[in-house]
């Protein structure tokens, strides 16, 4: 994170001595990236956060073999048919993934248990219902449009609120996801031509203790799934202080860049990580050079699979294809795209009976590896889909 931020109670100083009222001391934990070498935080316990009375290998079953996308085609995948039910963890299905990043998607009706991923970042994608997410940072409670980015190693798990079902794009790196370095200065600080900044993430404001007994966490590493069962509930944090935290912004406060004529995909982007970068496609004035054409053009990026998750509006450059709200389409290196048949006119003529906005919202995953499929998006596959030019 590009900015510190203080929670709770912490010492004057770090790695002094902090006292308990009964004259013990809390147990500090420095959560750090890259060896000392980058962002952390300082979190103080109230009990020893490595003591743990049990570990067992628990059977990985979100986890699947991702198929190479052959024959080579664009795919059209209907997330609104995939089955409803568990929790925002181990309900993940898989739709897919490469060595860098994976995708799944979830609609979850039920609490996680504990959860510490620790091979990478996650940055999960709200698309509806509400949540309440809880950490030992303290808790964020989210909602439709919003992105809770997670950093390596946080324990935490997901509460359905309201009764909701929450459905979600789950984002899972490699390693880590930040905001694009062009954004920021070269100490932190989002610079003035950032599409958002501080005051739209919104992290835990106070501490979450729990009632302390023996607490079961799933920890997933490269290697696989362990549950870890540690003597007390992790969530015994009195403060922290520190760059690195979950935090959640919400896609409505995305500030599209603006041009005559159409921008491409770099001025959407929101996020990087290893291999990967998250766009966010956001309502917003069209083009309005008098001859512009306001969709997309025909483009063949050779290094990049282009994954497209839609989460509301309306799709001008996809009229007839079939796609809709919770339609994902991907686009792989080695085959050019752009609008449909019919689009670019379509919008053209729009444009001139005075139509001035574009309503689409969607997100985008741009890999620089080819993205393998998982079993849920063949399951849920719209067959027709690469034929849709030709028609």
């Amino acid at each position: 994170m590009p900015y510190y931020r203080t929670v709770g109670e912490v010492p004057r100083k770090r790695h002094i001595q902090f006292r308990k009222p009964d004259g013990g001391l809390y147990a500090e934990e420095l959560m750090g990236e890259e060896g000392f070498s980058s962002d952390s935080s300082l979190l103080y316990h109230r009990h020893l956060p490595t003591a743990i009375v049990k570990a067992e290998a628990v059977p990985d079953m979100v986890r699947t073999t991702l198929s190479p996308n052959l024959p080579l085609s664009p795919r059209h995948f209907r997330t609104q048919s995939l089955p409803t039910g568990g929790d925002l963890v181990t309900g993940r299905q898989p739709l897919a993934g490469n060595a860098d990043v994976r995708m799944s998607y979830a609609a979850a009706d039920q609490p996680s248990d504990l959860y510490r991923d620790s091979k990478g970042d996650e940055c999960v994608y709200i698309a509806s219902g509400r949540v309440r997410f809880e950490s030992t940072y303290g808790a964020i409670e989210a909602g439709e449009g919003d992105y809770v980015v997670i950093p390596t190693g946080t324990i935490h798990r997901w509460v359905p609120l309201d009764g909701t079902t929450v459905r979600a794009l789950a984002i899972e790196a490699a390693g880590h996801i930040r905001p694009p370095k062009r954004y920021l200065s070269q100490y932190g600080q989002f610079l003035e031509h950032a599409p958002y900044c501080e005051r739209d993430l919104r992290s835990p404001a106070e501490p979450l203790i729990v009632e302390d007994a023996e607490t079961p966490v799933l920890v997933r590493t490269r290697g696989g799934l362990t549950r870890l069962t540690y003597a007390h509930h992790p969530f015994d944090v009195v403060g922290w202080d520190g760059c690195l935290y979950p935090y959640a912004f919400n896609i409505a406060d995305f500030e599209p860049v603006v041009k005559r004529t159409h921008a491409p995909p770099p001025v959407h982007q929101t996020f990087e990580g290893p291999g990967f970068v998250v766009c966010s496609f956001c309502p917003r004035p069209l083009d309005f050079h008098p001859e512009a054409v306001p969709i997309p053009y025909n483009h063949h990026n050779v290094d990049s699979d282009e994954f497209m998750f839609y989460a509301g509006g309306d799709y001008t450059a996809r009229k007839g294809s079939g796609i809709d709200v919770g339609s994902i389409s991907l686009h792989p290196a080695g085959f050019t795209h752009g609008p449909q048949p019919g689009a670019v006119e379509a919008a053209v003529e729009a444009m001139r009976q005075g139509n001035k906005v574009t309503s689409e919202l969607a997100v985008m995953v741009d890999t620089f590896r080819p993205l393998d499929l998982g079993d849920a998006a063949l399951a849920c596959e719209d067959p027709g889909y690469a034929w849709t030019w030709a028609r």
